[in-house]
């Protein structure tokens, strides 16, 4: 009988799921991000410039309410040509850091800031599963070594 039920109880072993963010800034010293241009001044003083031209990368800007940056995350690394975005670990993330609202950067390895099909049904993904857990999606800039577009059309401030 004990052994029984010593091999019940390795059956049962789970992994445990941590929850946790660990923020290195205080409030006051996190950048606002109040219009795409600061968004992308963020990105580019960011971004590893030696791979902006060589493949195509998508991270995320994520928001508190007061539009503090709480971090940054690479969900996506790939080709010259596309990365392949996993929603599931943006929202993920949103929902671990507490964020309130999202914006989507992801740079053409081309230097064209054309929008592509693509980059139009990632953002329309996107911004519906952030409607429903009320994280918006707030803007998604294409970048590249010498300037940005704002999917949003706005260069003055962030909707």
């Amino acid at each position: 009988m004990v052994m029984e039920s010593k091999n019940k109880r390795k059956l049962f072993t789970v992994s445990e799921i941590e929850l946790i963010y660990k923020p290195k800034l205080k409030p006051s010293q996190r950048p606002t991000i109040k219009c795409s241009q600061e968004a992308y001044e963020l990105m580019v003083n960011t971004w590893d410039l030696e791979t902006i031209e060589l493949m195509e990368q998508l991270k995320v800007i994520y928001l508190n309410r007061a539009r503090k940056v709480l971090g940054i995350l690479e969900v996506a690394s790939g080709s010259p040509i596309q990365a392949a975005v996993d929603v599931r670990l943006i929202f993920g993330t949103a929902l671990k850091a507490n964020a309130s609202s999202i914006i989507l950067v992801h740079n053409h390895p081309s230097g064209n800031l054309k929008v592509s099909e693509p980059d139009l049904v990632t953002t329309a993904t996107v911004k519906q599963i952030g409607a429903f857990h009320e994280i918006p999606l707030i803007d998604h800039l294409i970048i590249t070594s010498e300037g940005y577009l704002s999917l949003y059309g706005d260069r003055k401030s962030v909707v």
